[in-house]
């Protein structure tokens, strides 16, 4: 990954890049090195630092998921953006390529999602069971493609485990790769066609709005 081709974005506290489908955005038990080493690497070179770099994880997108990751340089950068997430002052909005035209054009799901250890997926209820957690997203057509597939941009009001694949393929349109949850095929690449467009917050040190977005690629 070339990550100097990959910033959007760069100040003191905060350094927001694109991330390509296929890296963590964190460490996990693959060992294989995630987005948030692969910036501490580029920051110690670039800038010459012969002690340690701060790079500290904010937000995660799942590993086949492209679009805007936000990472902290700092500590305290860290700490005041988790307030704003804690807090939902921060807006993130995606793009999505799905299998099928949705029945409406533009809607408001509302679904319980559980998180399933054994599958790994996020089961979707109609109304609430145990250990599920309401979700809610936005949804509205750009347009249509070819192949009965069509363009979403899509608004998470909440944030959980896997809740925008989930929720679309409830609701008949599974994202375009994302085998897991419904789609026909999957991508040479592995990648779903999901990607994180855009994210924007007052800034919480600079205090000025700051809207940091990439188009995708499908």
């Amino acid at each position: 990954m070339d990550i100097q081709a990959s910033i959007l974005y760069e100040d003191n506290h905060l350094i927001a890049v694109n991330k390509p489908s296929g890296i963590l955005v964190q460490g996990d038990e693959t060992g294989d090195i995630p987005l948030s080493e692969l910036v501490k690497a580029y920051i110690k070179k670039r800038d010459q630092k012969p002690g340690n770099v701060f790079c500290g994880v904010i937000h995660r997108i799942d590993r086949p998921v492209s679009g805007v990751v936000v990472l902290a340089k700092t500590s305290k950068g860290l700490s005041k953006m988790n307030e704003l997430f804690r807090e939902d002052k921060i807006t993130k909005t995606y793009m999505a390529l799905v299998n099928g035209i949705p029945a409406e054009p533009e809607k408001e799901l509302r679904n319980f999602l559980r998180k399933n250890s054994q599958t790994k997926k996020a089961d979707v209820f109609n109304k609430a069971v145990e250990n599920s957690k309401e979700s809610v997203l936005k949804y509205k057509v750009l347009e249509l493609r070819e192949k009965n597939q069509c363009l979403l941009l899509v608004n998470p009001i909440t944030g959980r485990f896997h809740q925008i694949r989930a929720q679309l393929a409830y609701n008949k349109t599974p994202i375009v790769g994302d085998l897991k949850y419904g789609a026909p095929q999957v991508l040479k690449n592995k990648s779903i066609c999901l990607h994180a467009f855009q994210i924007a917050f007052i800034h919480p040190i600079k205090d000025e709005k700051i809207v940091i977005n990439c188009i995708p690629n499908f």
